[in-house]
């Protein structure tokens, strides 16, 4: 298996964590991403630290508490694949979280370095913006959780739905260049969901210079690391594909640069 692809553990550990990437396992400077999975009535209580952080409520309900603040009952979805955006909750460094489970619960822990710029919050499936991106075989339907229009200190967090037999993160785009206003440079995990659970997606990993070049098969539940280059997605005819994208780097901002080779493919009508 690629390097680059990071599967859950078989069972979660005592905290309910199935899987973690951190900056050190990454080998990079920005980006954490887990996810819990918490039996109901099962509680989890971590402190910030120097990291903030965005809690997306994958599937189940929940209370959440802060220090300052508390969120009771939220979550409405009990699959990603009920295409409803998710109640996600943004928590600053400095601060503490913990999580009651209602239900049997999946989160996802998005994590970056903060600077306590910022309240925790509730973010509310009215607040997520949604859009429908492409066109033909490349349309696919967008849910910006955390988007660099709305307050954080370095995290950006969306989530992607692509249908069977569609592409997505397509045409190819990076986002490796530290080279403002042209690209921005942001490191970016992809935590994957596939429906019906036995099948795959396709992701293509490479640099211009081919230094990194990989074709990936991910399997329901593994994640994907991008350190560079391109990184389009392919969701095989049967097989509906859910990523959760978690990008952070030195400047909080999204300014991609498309592969050349591939960018006609936006002139078309």
């Amino acid at each position: 298996m690629s390097k680059l692809i990071v599967a859950p553990s078989a069972e979660p550990d005592r905290e309910g964590s199935v899987m973690r990437i951190t900056p050190e396992s990454a080998s990079w400077q920005y980006v954490g991403f887990e996810v819990i999975r918490l039996s109901k009535g099962q509680d989890l209580h971590r402190e910030t630290a120097d990291k903030e952080v965005c809690l997306v409520l994958l599937s189940g309900k929940a209370d959440v508490i802060t220090a300052e603040q508390e969120w009771r009952e939220i979550g409405e979805r009990m699959n990603v694949f009920e295409q409803i955006p998710p109640y996600s909750v943004y928590v600053p460094s400095g601060d503490s979280y913990r999580i009651h489970a209602l239900t049997e619960l999946e989160v996802a822990v998005c994590s970056a370095p903060g600077y306590g710029s910022h309240k925790a919050r509730l973010i509310a499936p009215a607040q997520v913006g949604t859009e429908t991106r492409g066109y033909g075989n490349i349309e696919r339907r967008i849910h910006n959780i955390l988007p660099e229009q709305e307050p954080a200190d370095s995290l950006l967090v969306v989530e992607v739905f692509t249908p069977n037999g569609h592409w997505s993160s397509y045409p190819p785009h990076k986002h490796d260049q530290d080279n403002l206003p042209a690209e921005s440079l942001l490191e970016e995990t992809y935590y994957f969901r596939i429906q019906p659970e036995q099948g795959f997606a396709m992701q293509r990993v490479y640099t211009d210079d081919r230094s990194l070049d990989e074709t990936l098969v991910v399997k329901n539940g593994q994640a994907v690391m991008v350190p560079r280059g391109y990184h389009p997605v392919s969701a095989p005819p049967g097989y509906d594909c859910y990523y959760l994208n978690v990008m952070a780097g030195p400047t909080r901002i999204w300014k991609f640069h498309n592969d050349k080779d591939h960018e006609w493919i936006m002139t078309k009508p």
